[in-house]
């Protein structure tokens, strides 16, 4: 796109589509205002305020109406009681607390807003929602609750709120203009971000880019480059900047004051959590920021966790899905000659290998027509092409769904690999990863993992094994139920079901 001349340049800007006279409109908005540029930018303000305070008033009506349900449903409807007027007090109690836990506040802070991170919070209100009404006895229900009940009114107040909070955000984000985001920093991670943006569903659009270097709002020069800062992003129409710090902290200490003094959102991208990850503890010793870093690898205990989350899952699934299998694998011995599955040698835990089984997608001869088709392979460190000729027709189906990959909860039961944990790698890939980047095999690779959510195999070799470190450097058991249950969405979105 053509750049134009700002008072800031800008790399690729983006211009909102605006009614006629909106430009004029909004010069006189700005007019009268430069003689204290330290001042908010009234228009901008009431664009972000309007954003947040409709997500914020909609999510409170959402709690509000799940409270009602799960009160309704398990007390009315499992049995003989009815609820009291004092009830309708148990509503804002509901909004106080979700207040009070930071369920409201969380979105503006937030670029990608997603449910799951909520659910550990959400559990915590059902939990105290339930136990206020088994407490308070009669006040609010004109009987007894039994057991039945009281568990109902808890589980269905969890799920309802999961559930309409990821619904009314999906609606949301659909009535909702884009949130518009300028860059500020280098055009590396200008584009890794663009690219993030435009890969993955998110209410958001990237309107361009200024060079860190550019600002010199300090000292002497700072209210001039307010002026300049006030009209670029009145221009675009910017609601958030994310910011890529600059070796110099005052530069970005400085950048960040003005932009948010113009009642614009600031969101920052530090190199250091592309190291650390977000799994920090803030400590402060006297006045002094220190992040504290967790330690790398799992725990005995965790390795325990995660060993029966493994088991339970790859059991229950194969239960599960043992007559689909069984039809998979006729349709793949009917359609091509050759084997049902394919086994493969992979790198494992500690760098051991063990054989990957997976359902047969390719010709019998697909490793021998590797070579003859390296200069089609699109994925930087990893073999990867689109339509691949080695595919068998039913193989196409397999893969656009990832059915492929089924029997490879065996090698899950047997210990060889995890749900969820690095990729498995060919032994040739894997030869290509030294020094420490070869510490992603301190964990036992998984079936999917944040590698599957972030475009599967298209994520180039080195992104790939930052992406590896940084699971293996802030793991929890909730973030292996996230990525489970992100790679079903997915899959499901890829497949076009």
């Amino acid at each position: 796109m053509e750049t134009r001349h700002l008072p800031i340049p800008i790399i690729n800007p983006r211009r909102p589509v605006s009614a006629p006279g909106a430009d004029e409109q909004r010069g006189s908005l700005l007019s009268g205002r430069l003689a204290t540029p330290f001042s908010g930018d009234s228009e901008a303000t009431a664009r972000v305020s309007f954003r947040e305070g409709r997500y914020r008033r909609f999510l409170a009506l959402t709690d509000s109406l799940c409270a009602t349900l799960a009160c309704v449903t398990a007390i009315v409807l499992m049995g003989d009681d009815r609820l009291q007027p004092a009830t309708l007090a148990l509503l804002p109690l509901v909004v106080f607390t979700s207040k009070v836990l930071g369920l409201y506040d969380r979105d503006e802070l937030l670029i990608r807003k997603t449910t799951a991170d909520e659910v550990p919070a959400l559990f915590q209100l059902a939990t105290v929602y339930a136990l206020v009404i088994w407490l308070a006895g009669t006040t609010f229900v004109d009987g007894d609750l039994s057991r039945r009940q009281v568990f109902g009114l808890w589980g269905i107040l969890f799920v309802a709120m999961v559930l309409g909070r990821w619904a009314i955000r999906a609606v949301l984000a659909r009535t909702t203009p884009a949130e518009r985001c300028l860059v500020v920093g280098s055009p590396d991670l200008y584009q890794r971000f663009s690219d993030k943006v435009a890969d993955n569903p998110m209410n958001v659009e990237v309107v361009g880019r200024v060079a860190l270097e550019r600002w010199a709002g300090r000292k002497a020069g700072a209210w001039r480059e307010v002026h300049a800062l006030r009209q670029t992003l009145s221009d675009l129409q910017v609601d958030r900047v994310v910011i890529v710090p600059d070796d110099e902290p005052e530069v970005t200490l400085d950048l960040i004051r003005a932009v948010k003094s113009l009642g614009v959102r600031v969101s920052v991208l530090p190199h250091v959590l592309e190291v650390v990850g977000s799994a920090v503890a803030y400590d402060d010793v006297f006045g002094l920021p220190v992040l504290g870093l967790r330690r790398f690898g799992l725990t005995r205990s965790s390795q325990i966790v995660k060993r029966i989350l493994d088991i339970f899952c790859s059991g229950l699934s194969l239960v599960v899905m043992a007559i689909p299998l069984a039809i998979i694998a006729v349709i793949i011995k009917r359609d091509s000659p050759g084997p049902v599955f394919f086994v493969q040698e992979r790198t494992g835990r500690d760098g051991l290998t063990f054989r990957m089984i997976k359902f047969r997608s390719m010709v019998v001869d697909a490793e021998g027509r590797k070579a003859e088709l390296d200069a089609q392979n699109e994925t930087d460190g990893l073999f990867k092409i689109t339509n691949d000729p080695r595919v068998t027709p039913f193989g196409h189906h397999l893969r656009r769904l990832s059915l492929d990959e089924l029997p490879q909860l065996i090698n899950v039961l047997r210990g060889d690999m995890s749900m969820v944990g690095p990729r498995p790698l060919v032994l040739d890939e894997d030869h290509r990863i030294e020094g420490l980047d070869r510490r992603r095999l301190i964990l036992t690779p998984g079936i999917t993992g944040p590698w599957q959510i972030l475009s599967s195999g298209r994520v180039p070799m080195g992104e790939m094994v930052k992406i590896d470190y940084l699971y293996a450097a802030t793991w929890s058991m909730w973030g292996d139920i996230k990525i489970l249950l992100r790679t079903v969405v997915y899959v499901l979105r890829r497949g076009g079901v």
